[in-house]
Parts: structure tokens; sequence; C-alpha cells
């Protein structure tokens, strides 16, 4: 848990990823949530991973997201825009993280290579054309999702009269 954890500074960014190639590397729930807000920001997405959750292979047979059914490889981050290291291998997350340094490719691990990436995903949510994101600096993420879902609450309803 991150929560004992002095909180990072953070620049608070909304990244145009529109058309352009992102990549998740995993294939579970956490890459699936990552490839689903990269969905909705009209991202280019391709998911490298031996094997997908069901969810995200309804993505890929849907056409959605594209799918390299095999482990990392370094080269494979050569012209993404963002990267995301959503394997549940910490080993595999910093390869993933020292390709995009090495390539200048923006890097976000989940795991406790998360210092070493370039950027930390938010809890967000969406309603009615407003997005709104909570950071915690990596403190607490578990703090983030719940301050998320009480601000989802209070945009309920929005735009409906």
């Amino acid at each position: 848990m991150r929560r004992k954890q002095n909180p990072v500074p953070v620049l608070p960014v909304s990244l145009l990823v529109q058309g352009r190639r992102c990549l998740v590397v995993g294939g579970g729930k956490i890459a699936l949530r990552k490839v689903c807000h990269l969905l909705d920001a009209e991202a280019d997405v391709i998911v490298t991973a031996p094997a997908l959750v069901d969810a995200l292979q309804e993505l890929v047979d849907a056409g959605r997201v594209a799918h390299v059914a095999r482990t990392f490889f370094v080269d494979d981050v050569t012209g993404c825009y963002v990267v995301y290291a959503a394997t549940d291998s910490e080993e595999v997350n910093a390869s993933v993280v020292d390709a995009c340094k090495e390539q200048g490719v923006l890097c976000s691990a989940i795991d406790s290579n998360w210092p070493r990436g370039d950027l930390v995903m938010p809890a967000i949510t969406r309603k009615g054309g407003l997005t709104v994101s909570v950071a915690t600096g990596g403190r607490s993420c578990t703090e983030a999702r719940v301050i998320k879902e009480r601000i989802a609450e209070m945009l309920d309803g929005l735009g409906e009269e």
C-alpha cells in the first residue's frame, strides 16, 4: 500500500491521444482499465500480452484494440506516444519503463516501478462532457478512487433537466 509514502509532486495534464498509437503491456483487469481510458480518449490502442481477460478479448474481437499475443519486446514501444506497463511482473514492468526511457516515450507503471515512470494515472470520472480526475501523487490509489466515486455521485444528473 502506498499510503505511508509522502506524495510525489505532480503536474496535472490531459493528454491528447486521439489517433495516436498507445501501448498497454499486460492482459489483466488493470490493463483493461488502462485500455478503456485510452479508448475513451480515442487512442489507437495496442495490447501486448500472451493472454487476455475476457473483456479485453471482446474489445480485440470487436476490432477496437489490436493484440500482439506474446510477451513484451523492447521494440514494442517504438512509435508509441504513451505506454502502460500493466503486467503482474515487476521485472517485465521495469523492462517496459527502461525501454520507454531509452526511446523517449511517456510511460506509466502500475506497480512499485511507478516512480520511475513519467506519469501516474489519476482516478477518472466522466459525465456530460466533463472529465474529473483525482490524483494523490502516489500516496493512495484507494483514497483517489473513493473521492472519485463521491464526485461521480455529485455529477449524477448533470446535463439533465
